[in-house]
């Protein structure tokens, strides 16, 4: 029988986060822990075949082995695009420049 290590499992939502300590054998694969974790009973909406997965805030596969006291961080998918957000954010930025400040304009003006 194999030694068996302690690991973490963590989802998080926007107003709640579920973390579960386990005990498993030696040279499991991040996606056995998971299944074993019954986070994917809790959270029905989970795929495990789509779901972004990582250790210690680095995307890692579902066939990575864990190792003593690691942490499986279960990762929700994206509401919008980071660089999309900051590209629009940017464009307005632009918009509101363009014309210059009031204070500005009235400067010139006198």
């Amino acid at each position: 029988m194999a030694d068996k290590i302690h690991v973490e499992v963590i989802y998080a939502l926007p107003d709640e986060q579920d973390l579960l300590n386990l005990g498993i054998e030696e040279g499991s694969e991040v996606q056995q822990v998971i299944l074993e974790s019954g986070v994917l009973e809790q959270y029905p909406e989970l795929d495990l075949d789509t779901m972004k997965v990582g250790l210690f805030g680095k995307i890692t596969t579902m066939k990575q082995k864990v190792r003593d006291k690691d942490r499986i961080e279960i990762y929700r998918p994206l509401i919008a695009d980071p660089k999309e957000v900051r590209k629009k954010r940017a464009a307005e930025g632009k918009v509101l420049k363009k014309g210059g400040s009031g204070a500005a304009a009235e400067k010139a003006d006198n």
